[in-house]
């Protein structure tokens, strides 16, 4: 009889362990995706707030040309006409 115990005993622990195995897996695979979506989400932050940047530089070096462009045509209409 203790025998029929033991080898119950045995296959409830050998099913035990292969639910916690099973649940651990599928814990570490939610913990990957996890840091994955937010690897991929941090990448779409910086890509963004790199091309914000490039625009501001853009709109500023735009400015900047217009200006030394104005400067300089009214300074030389200045020169031809005097």
């Amino acid at each position: 009889m203790s025998a029929l115990r033991m080898g119950k005993s045995v296959a409830e622990i050998e099913e035990a362990f292969a639910e916690e195995t099973s649940r651990d897996r599928q814990h570490r695979d939610m913990l990957r995706r996890s840091a994955e979506l937010r690897t991929a989400r941090r990448q779409v932050e910086r890509r963004n707030r790199r091309g914000s940047l490039r625009f501001v530089a853009l709109v500023l070096a735009l400015i900047a040309t217009a200006a030394i462009v104005t400067v300089v045509m009214f300074r030389t209409l200045y020169l031809l006409l005097s």
